[in-house]
């Protein structure tokens, strides 16, 4: 159960840290991801535990993979050789955030290209 509270914790630190990075308030977060304010903050603090749904919407408004989320909250088996790349962009401080914002776009229609 200890195990269960800090991978909460950690997952709330880790929505967080990446809407802050992407220099999102919670209220515009809580608007991209389809949920109320009040209920990301408990997330964010560690005192709710999402959904699958819930966290897809989250991934969705962060522009990162859900995968990556589902990892964190314990629903999918972490991958050592798994990357998500959106992420690691979108934490690069070399680059700009419009370079940042190129990078993904042309990533993500890459992606739309192969699943076709």
């Amino acid at each position: 159960m200890a195990e269960s509270i800090e991978r909460l914790r950690e997952l709330g630190d880790f929505i967080r840290d990446q809407r802050r990075h992407s220099r999102l308030s919670l209220r515009k977060l809580s608007e991209l991801a389809g949920i109320s304010n009040p209920y990301l903050s408990q997330i964010e603090r560690g005192l709710r535990k999402p959904s699958a749904e819930i966290l897809q919407g989250i991934a969705r408004g962060l522009a990162i993979s859900a995968e990556t989320l589902y990892e964190r909250a314990g629903l999918l088996e972490q991958r050592g050789d798994h990357l998500d790349l959106v992420a690691e962009i979108s934490r690069d401080t070399t680059i700009s955030e419009r370079q940042k914002d190129a990078l993904i776009a042309i990533y993500r229609s890459f992606q739309a290209e192969s699943a076709r």
